[in-house]
């Protein structure tokens, strides 16, 4: 990276998540995001408190992202499932408390699959698991997890995730519906999984199933088309809709 010292621009990046949140993050979740290089993830203003969007996917700023580190609250050698990994900065940070060999990682978009790994392993974070899937579906493999993450706006907690919960583990999750929206840690007790921290609000988009990932095919030709022309943005044609009209008939 060039310019200024990535270790300067780490530390003041950290000062403005203090700033935004209003204290200092988890002892621990601070030390990790000092450490890893958010340049290997984030193309644009990487240690500029803003999210973003890159590769179809939402960019967390620095702060939501303490937010969330600090209601997951990992501990050396958990082993940490991270659904809708993104870009990988996330990962990465629990990487660093937890151990790279300790987290997994799964998201519904094969290209952000491919995009987390590739950032991973330029930042030193090859161990981590990286792979497609549908994240309500979890990790079942790997399972149990003493920690589970969700990048995505839920109702309420997946069944499978809470399943594949171990006893005194925790989930963390942006529960609501479009700007109502809160990050709520919930642990399983006797009568289920019930919430034990919150963290504040935020809005996310919903976590995603299978078919509403970027590039999915989509059935219904009105849909596909519609969306076809959306993602052409400035270059999309006007009055398309009115092609199949003969005129000459009329």
């Amino acid at each position: 990276m060039d310019g200024p010292d990535p270790e300067l621009l780490r530390e003041d990046m950290l000062d403005g998540v203090e700033h935004a949140i209003g204290r200092a993050p988890l002892p621990a979740v601070r030390e990790a995001m000092e450490r890893v290089p958010r340049h290997e993830f984030v193309a644009e203003a990487p240690y500029a408190n803003r999210s973003g969007e890159q590769g179809g996917s939402r960019v967390l700023s620095p702060a939501t992202a303490a937010r969330f580190l600090d209601a997951l609250a990992p501990e050396p050698g958990a082993d940490v499932l991270v659904v809708g990994v993104g870009v990988g900065y996330t990962a990465a940070v629990v990487a660093e408390i937890v151990g790279a060999r300790r987290v997994h990682a799964v998201d519904i978009d094969r290209g952000m699959v491919r995009e987390a790994r590739d950032n991973l392993a330029a930042a030193g974070y090859e161990a981590v698991l990286v792979d497609y899937h549908d994240g309500a579906d979890g990790l079942p493999r790997y399972a149990p997890f003493d920690r589970v993450l969700v990048e995505g706006a839920v109702v309420s907690p997946p069944r499978a995730l809470c399943d594949q919960l171990r006893p005194d583990g925790r989930l963390v999750v942006p529960r609501g519906r479009g700007g109502d929206q809160e990050i709520v840690a919930l642990t399983p007790d006797e009568a289920g999984i019930e919430p034990v921290e919150t963290a504040g609000s935020v809005a996310l988009r919903p976590l995603l199933a299978e078919g509403e990932q970027p590039g999915a095919p989509v059935r219904n030709r009105t849909e596909r088309e519609d969306r076809e022309f959306e993602q052409q943005g400035y270059f999309a044609r006007t009055g398309w809709e009115q092609e199949w009209i003969d005129w000459d008939d009329r």
